[in-house]
Protein backbone atom coordinates (compact mmCIF):
# COMPACT_ATOMS: atom_id res chain seq x y z
CA UNK A 1 0.00 0.00 0.00
CA UNK A 2 2.70 2.52 0.95
CA UNK A 3 4.88 1.84 -2.09
CA UNK A 4 1.89 1.98 -4.42
CA UNK A 5 0.75 5.30 -2.95
CA UNK A 6 4.22 6.86 -3.21
CA UNK A 7 4.72 5.79 -6.83
CA UNK A 8 1.26 7.06 -7.78
CA UNK A 9 1.87 10.41 -6.10
CA UNK A 10 5.24 10.73 -7.84
CA UNK A 11 3.59 10.13 -11.20
CA UNK A 12 0.97 12.75 -10.44
CA UNK A 13 3.59 15.36 -9.52
CA UNK A 14 4.89 15.13 -13.07
CA UNK A 15 1.53 16.37 -14.34
CA UNK A 16 -0.03 19.63 -13.27
CA UNK A 17 -3.76 19.93 -12.58
CA UNK A 18 -4.04 22.07 -15.70
CA UNK A 19 -2.57 19.24 -17.76
CA UNK A 20 -5.40 16.93 -16.75
CA UNK A 21 -8.24 19.38 -16.28
CA UNK A 22 -10.08 20.86 -19.23
CA UNK A 23 -12.71 23.52 -19.77
CA UNK A 24 -15.63 22.53 -17.52
CA UNK A 25 -19.13 22.01 -18.87
CA UNK A 26 -21.67 24.66 -17.99
CA UNK A 27 -23.87 22.64 -15.67
CA UNK A 28 -23.67 20.31 -12.69
CA UNK A 29 -25.89 17.26 -13.24
CA UNK A 30 -26.54 16.59 -9.53
CA UNK A 31 -24.64 15.85 -6.35
CA UNK A 32 -22.37 12.89 -5.70
CA UNK A 33 -23.23 10.33 -3.04
CA UNK A 34 -21.03 10.14 0.03
CA UNK A 35 -18.85 13.01 1.27
CA UNK A 36 -18.73 15.48 -1.61
CA UNK A 37 -17.31 18.25 0.64
CA UNK A 38 -14.03 17.21 2.32
CA UNK A 39 -11.06 18.76 4.12
CA UNK A 40 -7.52 17.83 3.09
CA UNK A 41 -4.26 17.58 5.01
CA UNK A 42 -3.44 21.20 4.28
CA UNK A 43 -6.73 22.34 5.83
CA UNK A 44 -8.42 23.40 2.60
CA UNK A 45 -11.91 22.26 1.70
CA UNK A 46 -12.73 20.75 -1.67
CA UNK A 47 -16.15 20.24 -3.26
CA UNK A 48 -16.91 17.76 -6.05
CA UNK A 49 -19.85 17.25 -8.39
CA UNK A 50 -20.68 15.05 -11.37
CA UNK A 51 -21.25 16.78 -14.68
CA UNK A 52 -21.74 15.71 -18.26
CA UNK A 53 -18.57 13.89 -19.29
CA UNK A 54 -16.84 13.79 -15.95
CA UNK A 55 -16.13 15.39 -12.58
CA UNK A 56 -15.99 19.02 -11.43
CA UNK A 57 -13.85 20.18 -8.50
CA UNK A 58 -13.71 23.43 -6.53
CA UNK A 59 -10.91 24.06 -3.99
CA UNK A 60 -10.50 26.73 -1.30
CA UNK A 61 -7.76 29.17 -2.27
CA UNK A 62 -6.50 29.08 1.31
CA UNK A 63 -7.57 27.24 4.48
CA UNK A 64 -10.70 28.79 5.95
CA UNK A 65 -11.74 30.55 2.74
CA UNK A 66 -13.63 32.53 1.72
CA UNK A 67 -12.35 32.42 -1.90
CA UNK A 68 -12.59 29.31 -4.06
CA UNK A 69 -10.88 28.24 -7.26
CA UNK A 70 -12.59 28.15 -10.61
CA UNK A 71 -14.06 24.67 -11.23
CA UNK A 72 -11.56 22.19 -12.67
CA UNK A 73 -12.93 19.52 -15.00
CA UNK A 74 -11.64 15.93 -15.01
CA UNK A 75 -13.05 13.88 -17.88
CA UNK A 76 -14.48 10.42 -17.37
CA UNK A 77 -17.01 9.25 -19.90
CA UNK A 78 -20.27 7.35 -19.43
CA UNK A 79 -20.69 7.70 -15.65
CA UNK A 80 -24.24 7.20 -14.43
CA UNK A 81 -23.45 7.65 -10.71
CA UNK A 82 -20.56 9.02 -8.63
CA UNK A 83 -19.65 8.37 -4.98
CA UNK A 84 -16.94 10.27 -3.05
CA UNK A 85 -15.29 8.86 0.09
CA UNK A 86 -12.28 9.92 2.16
CA UNK A 87 -10.04 7.74 4.30
CA UNK A 88 -8.20 8.53 7.53
CA UNK A 89 -5.11 9.15 5.38
CA UNK A 90 -7.10 12.03 3.80
CA UNK A 91 -6.92 10.52 0.30
CA UNK A 92 -10.16 11.09 -1.64
CA UNK A 93 -11.55 8.11 -3.55
CA UNK A 94 -14.04 8.31 -6.41
CA UNK A 95 -16.26 5.34 -7.25
CA UNK A 96 -18.34 5.49 -10.38
CA UNK A 97 -20.83 3.29 -12.14
CA UNK A 98 -19.99 3.37 -15.85
CA UNK A 99 -22.49 2.37 -18.54
CA UNK A 100 -21.09 2.20 -22.07
CA UNK A 101 -23.64 1.74 -24.86
CA UNK A 102 -22.71 0.27 -28.24
CA UNK A 103 -24.32 0.74 -31.64
CA UNK A 104 -25.43 -2.88 -31.71
CA UNK A 105 -27.46 -2.35 -28.52
CA UNK A 106 -25.00 -3.92 -26.09
CA UNK A 107 -24.53 -2.19 -22.74
CA UNK A 108 -21.32 -2.70 -20.75
CA UNK A 109 -21.55 -1.81 -17.04
CA UNK A 110 -18.58 -1.70 -14.68
CA UNK A 111 -17.30 0.07 -11.56
CA UNK A 112 -14.45 2.54 -11.97
CA UNK A 113 -12.14 3.99 -9.32
CA UNK A 114 -9.80 6.99 -9.11
CA UNK A 115 -7.93 8.75 -6.29
CA UNK A 116 -6.87 12.28 -5.39
CA UNK A 117 -3.88 12.11 -3.03
CA UNK A 118 -3.48 15.80 -2.20
CA UNK A 119 -5.70 18.88 -2.17
CA UNK A 120 -5.68 20.65 -5.52
CA UNK A 121 -3.59 17.98 -7.21
CA UNK A 122 -4.63 15.85 -10.21
CA UNK A 123 -6.92 12.85 -10.06
CA UNK A 124 -5.33 9.53 -11.02
CA UNK A 125 -6.41 7.60 -14.06
CA UNK A 126 -9.74 5.84 -13.68
CA UNK A 127 -9.28 2.10 -13.22
CA UNK A 128 -12.00 -0.46 -13.86
CA UNK A 129 -12.92 -2.79 -11.00
CA UNK A 130 -15.08 -4.82 -13.34
CA UNK A 131 -18.45 -6.41 -12.85
CA UNK A 132 -19.04 -9.76 -11.10
CA UNK A 133 -21.64 -10.85 -13.67
CA UNK A 134 -20.41 -12.62 -16.79
CA UNK A 135 -23.82 -12.78 -18.49
CA UNK A 136 -24.55 -9.51 -20.36
CA UNK A 137 -28.22 -9.43 -19.34
CA UNK A 138 -27.26 -9.60 -15.67
CA UNK A 139 -24.22 -7.36 -15.94
CA UNK A 140 -26.26 -4.40 -17.20
CA UNK A 141 -28.40 -4.54 -14.01
CA UNK A 142 -25.42 -4.25 -11.64
CA UNK A 143 -26.06 -1.54 -9.05
CA UNK A 144 -24.54 1.72 -7.84
CA UNK A 145 -21.27 1.34 -5.88
CA UNK A 146 -20.75 2.58 -2.34
CA UNK A 147 -17.42 2.46 -0.54
CA UNK A 148 -15.41 3.12 2.62
CA UNK A 149 -11.72 3.08 3.53
CA UNK A 150 -10.73 1.21 6.70
CA UNK A 151 -8.11 2.41 9.18
CA UNK A 152 -5.42 0.41 7.34
CA UNK A 153 -6.16 2.34 4.13
CA UNK A 154 -7.89 -0.57 2.32
CA UNK A 155 -10.80 0.42 0.08
CA UNK A 156 -14.00 -1.67 0.34
CA UNK A 157 -16.56 -1.39 -2.49
CA UNK A 158 -20.11 -2.72 -2.31
CA UNK A 159 -22.94 -2.84 -4.83
CA UNK A 160 -26.27 -4.55 -5.45
CA UNK A 161 -26.10 -7.45 -7.88
CA UNK A 162 -28.68 -8.31 -10.53
CA UNK A 163 -30.42 -10.75 -8.19
CA UNK A 164 -30.84 -8.26 -5.34
CA UNK A 165 -27.94 -9.51 -3.22
CA UNK A 166 -24.87 -7.62 -2.02
CA UNK A 167 -21.43 -7.89 -3.62
CA UNK A 168 -18.09 -6.73 -2.19
CA UNK A 169 -14.67 -6.12 -3.67
CA UNK A 170 -11.74 -4.75 -1.68
CA UNK A 171 -8.06 -4.02 -1.72
CA UNK A 172 -5.84 -6.71 -0.31
CA UNK A 173 -2.23 -6.63 0.73
CA UNK A 174 0.10 -4.66 -1.51
CA UNK A 175 -2.83 -2.78 -3.05
CA UNK A 176 -3.97 -5.75 -5.17
CA UNK A 177 -7.72 -6.03 -5.53
CA UNK A 178 -9.35 -9.24 -4.32
CA UNK A 179 -12.13 -10.91 -6.38
CA UNK A 180 -15.78 -9.96 -5.96
CA UNK A 181 -17.45 -11.75 -3.02
CA UNK A 182 -21.19 -12.49 -2.77
CA UNK A 183 -22.50 -11.45 0.68
CA UNK A 184 -26.04 -12.49 -0.29
CA UNK A 185 -29.14 -10.66 0.92
CA UNK A 186 -32.57 -10.23 -0.66
CA UNK A 187 -34.19 -7.34 -2.55
CA UNK A 188 -31.30 -4.94 -1.86
CA UNK A 189 -31.86 -1.53 -3.39
CA UNK A 190 -29.42 1.13 -4.54
CA UNK A 191 -28.56 3.72 -1.88
CA UNK A 192 -26.18 1.62 0.22
CA UNK A 193 -24.18 3.35 2.94
CA UNK A 194 -20.79 1.96 3.96
CA UNK A 195 -19.03 3.23 7.09
CA UNK A 196 -15.54 2.66 8.48
CA UNK A 197 -15.37 2.90 12.27
CA UNK A 198 -12.44 4.20 14.29
CA UNK A 199 -11.92 0.66 15.62
CA UNK A 200 -11.09 -0.54 12.09
CA UNK A 201 -14.36 -2.23 11.17
CA UNK A 202 -16.63 -1.78 8.16
CA UNK A 203 -20.43 -1.71 8.37
CA UNK A 204 -22.95 -1.77 5.52
CA UNK A 205 -26.52 -0.46 5.79
CA UNK A 206 -28.62 -1.36 2.75
CA UNK A 207 -32.24 -0.39 2.02
CA UNK A 208 -34.26 -3.38 0.84
CA UNK A 209 -37.89 -4.08 -0.02
CA UNK A 210 -39.25 -4.34 3.53
CA UNK A 211 -36.32 -3.47 5.84
CA UNK A 212 -32.79 -2.15 5.97
CA UNK A 213 -30.26 -4.99 5.82
CA UNK A 214 -27.15 -4.75 7.93
CA UNK A 215 -23.68 -6.31 7.57
CA UNK A 216 -20.87 -5.98 10.12
CA UNK A 217 -17.21 -6.98 9.86
CA UNK A 218 -16.53 -9.41 12.74
CA UNK A 219 -12.89 -8.28 12.82
CA UNK A 220 -10.66 -5.94 10.87
CA UNK A 221 -9.96 -7.47 7.48
CA UNK A 222 -12.69 -10.09 7.86
CA UNK A 223 -15.65 -10.71 5.59
CA UNK A 224 -18.74 -8.72 6.65
CA UNK A 225 -21.47 -10.89 8.16
CA UNK A 226 -25.22 -10.38 8.03
CA UNK A 227 -26.56 -8.80 11.21
CA UNK A 228 -30.06 -7.71 12.29
CA UNK A 229 -32.58 -6.12 9.95
CA UNK A 230 -33.95 -2.67 10.81
CA UNK A 231 -37.45 -1.26 10.27
CA UNK A 232 -38.94 1.01 9.08
CA UNK A 233 -37.15 0.74 5.76
CA UNK A 234 -35.27 3.95 4.84
CA UNK A 235 -35.98 5.93 1.74
CA UNK A 236 -33.24 4.72 -0.60
CA UNK A 237 -30.39 7.20 -0.87
CA UNK A 238 -31.36 9.14 2.26
CA UNK A 239 -29.22 7.41 4.92
CA UNK A 240 -26.44 9.34 6.69
CA UNK A 241 -24.22 7.73 9.34
CA UNK A 242 -22.15 9.21 12.18
CA UNK A 243 -19.84 7.52 14.65
CA UNK A 244 -21.30 9.01 17.84
CA UNK A 245 -19.15 6.99 20.27
CA UNK A 246 -16.11 4.76 19.71
CA UNK A 247 -17.30 1.94 17.44
CA UNK A 248 -20.99 2.97 17.76
CA UNK A 249 -22.84 4.30 14.75
CA UNK A 250 -25.99 6.41 14.61
CA UNK A 251 -27.95 6.29 11.36
CA UNK A 252 -30.31 8.98 10.11
CA UNK A 253 -32.74 8.47 7.26
CA UNK A 254 -35.95 9.68 5.68
CA UNK A 255 -39.11 7.67 6.34
CA UNK A 256 -40.75 7.00 2.95
CA UNK A 257 -44.15 6.98 4.70
CA UNK A 258 -43.81 10.75 5.20
CA UNK A 259 -43.23 11.02 8.97
CA UNK A 260 -39.94 12.89 8.55
CA UNK A 261 -36.48 11.91 9.69
CA UNK A 262 -35.65 8.80 11.74
CA UNK A 263 -32.51 7.89 13.69
CA UNK A 264 -31.34 4.49 14.92
CA UNK A 265 -28.48 2.82 16.82
CA UNK A 266 -27.91 -0.91 17.00
CA UNK A 267 -29.69 -2.41 19.99
CA UNK A 268 -32.27 0.37 20.18
CA UNK A 269 -35.53 1.40 18.57
CA UNK A 270 -35.81 3.91 15.73
CA UNK A 271 -36.53 7.45 16.99
CA UNK A 272 -38.67 9.87 14.90
CA UNK A 273 -37.09 13.33 14.55
CA UNK A 274 -39.72 15.17 12.53
CA UNK A 275 -38.89 17.62 9.81
CA UNK A 276 -40.08 17.57 6.23
CA UNK A 277 -37.22 16.17 4.13
CA UNK A 278 -37.46 15.75 0.40
CA UNK A 279 -36.34 12.70 -1.55
CA UNK A 280 -32.58 13.33 -1.42
CA UNK A 281 -29.69 12.48 0.88
CA UNK A 282 -29.24 13.70 4.44
CA UNK A 283 -25.92 15.13 5.62
CA UNK A 284 -24.72 14.66 9.20
CA UNK A 285 -21.87 16.20 11.20
CA UNK A 286 -20.68 16.02 14.80
CA UNK A 287 -19.28 19.15 16.45
CA UNK A 288 -19.13 21.10 19.71
CA UNK A 289 -21.59 23.98 20.13
CA UNK A 290 -21.49 26.10 23.29
CA UNK A 291 -19.45 23.40 24.99
CA UNK A 292 -21.89 20.58 24.14
CA UNK A 293 -21.33 17.59 21.84
CA UNK A 294 -23.90 18.15 19.09
CA UNK A 295 -25.09 16.60 15.86
CA UNK A 296 -25.88 18.84 12.91
CA UNK A 297 -28.11 17.57 10.09
CA UNK A 298 -28.94 19.11 6.73
CA UNK A 299 -31.13 18.14 3.80
CA UNK A 300 -33.20 19.58 1.02
CA UNK A 301 -36.74 19.85 2.28
CA UNK A 302 -39.89 18.82 0.50
CA UNK A 303 -40.29 22.47 -0.60
CA UNK A 304 -36.82 22.47 -2.20
CA UNK A 305 -35.26 24.64 0.51
CA UNK A 306 -32.25 23.67 2.65
CA UNK A 307 -33.16 22.71 6.21
CA UNK A 308 -30.67 22.47 9.11
CA UNK A 309 -31.32 20.59 12.36
CA UNK A 310 -29.33 20.47 15.62
CA UNK A 311 -29.56 18.12 18.60
CA UNK A 312 -27.37 16.75 21.38
CA UNK A 313 -25.31 13.80 20.16
CA UNK A 314 -27.12 10.58 21.12
CA UNK A 315 -29.81 12.76 22.73
CA UNK A 316 -32.09 12.95 19.72
CA UNK A 317 -35.16 11.99 21.74
CA UNK A 318 -34.80 15.24 23.74
CA UNK A 319 -35.60 17.22 20.63
CA UNK A 320 -34.15 18.37 17.36
CA UNK A 321 -34.46 22.00 16.28
CA UNK A 322 -34.97 22.65 12.57
CA UNK A 323 -34.23 25.94 10.83
CA UNK A 324 -34.82 26.90 7.22
CA UNK A 325 -32.01 28.69 5.39
CA UNK A 326 -34.23 30.38 2.85
CA UNK A 327 -32.17 28.91 0.03
CA UNK A 328 -33.15 26.32 -2.58
CA UNK A 329 -30.64 23.86 -3.97
CA UNK A 330 -29.94 21.31 -6.64
CA UNK A 331 -29.40 17.83 -5.20
CA UNK A 332 -28.39 17.39 -1.56
CA UNK A 333 -26.41 19.84 0.63
CA UNK A 334 -23.14 18.86 2.35
CA UNK A 335 -21.60 19.58 5.75
CA UNK A 336 -17.96 19.78 6.86
CA UNK A 337 -15.74 21.48 9.44
CA UNK A 338 -13.21 23.97 8.13
CA UNK A 339 -9.65 24.38 9.41
CA UNK A 340 -10.92 26.61 12.24
CA UNK A 341 -13.56 24.12 13.35
CA UNK A 342 -16.46 26.12 11.92
CA UNK A 343 -19.44 24.30 10.47
CA UNK A 344 -19.54 24.76 6.69
CA UNK A 345 -22.74 24.19 4.72
CA UNK A 346 -22.37 23.86 0.94
CA UNK A 347 -24.94 23.39 -1.80
CA UNK A 348 -25.48 23.96 -5.50
CA UNK A 349 -27.89 26.61 -6.65
CA UNK A 350 -30.54 25.38 -9.10
CA UNK A 351 -28.32 26.72 -11.91
CA UNK A 352 -25.39 24.56 -10.70
CA UNK A 353 -23.34 27.31 -9.00
CA UNK A 354 -21.53 26.22 -5.81
CA UNK A 355 -22.54 28.31 -2.80
CA UNK A 356 -21.07 28.08 0.69
CA UNK A 357 -21.90 29.48 4.12
CA UNK A 358 -19.94 29.19 7.38
CA UNK A 359 -20.79 29.21 11.05
CA UNK A 360 -21.01 32.76 12.38
CA UNK A 361 -19.32 33.86 15.62
CA UNK A 362 -21.45 33.68 18.75
CA UNK A 363 -23.52 31.12 20.58
CA UNK A 364 -25.58 28.39 18.99
CA UNK A 365 -25.39 27.70 15.27
CA UNK A 366 -25.99 30.67 13.01
CA UNK A 367 -24.54 31.09 9.53
CA UNK A 368 -22.85 33.95 7.71
CA UNK A 369 -23.97 35.20 4.30
CA UNK A 370 -23.70 32.76 1.44
CA UNK A 371 -20.64 33.03 -0.82
CA UNK A 372 -20.65 31.88 -4.46
CA UNK A 373 -17.59 30.01 -5.67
Amino acid sequence: MVMRGRSARAAQRRRTPEALAGTPPSAVTGTAAGSWLVRGKDGRLTAYAPCEGGLLRWTEMRPGGPRWSEPAFFPVADLTHLTVVQGADMYVHFMGRRERRHQDGRVDVDVVHAIQYQTGRPVTEWRSLGNPHREPDKARHFGVPAAAVDTAGAVHVFARNAGGGLMMRREGRGGRWEPWVDLRGTDVRDGLVVTATSSGGIEVFAPAAEAALHWVQPESGGTPQRSHDVRPVPLAGSVAVLETAPGRLTRFWTDPAGSGLVCHRSGGWPVPLGGAPGDGANAALRTVLDGYDCTVLAHRGADGGIQVGVCGTEAESSGLWWTGTGRSCLGAPALALDVYGRVVLAAFDPDGTLCVTRQAPGSGLAFQDWVHA
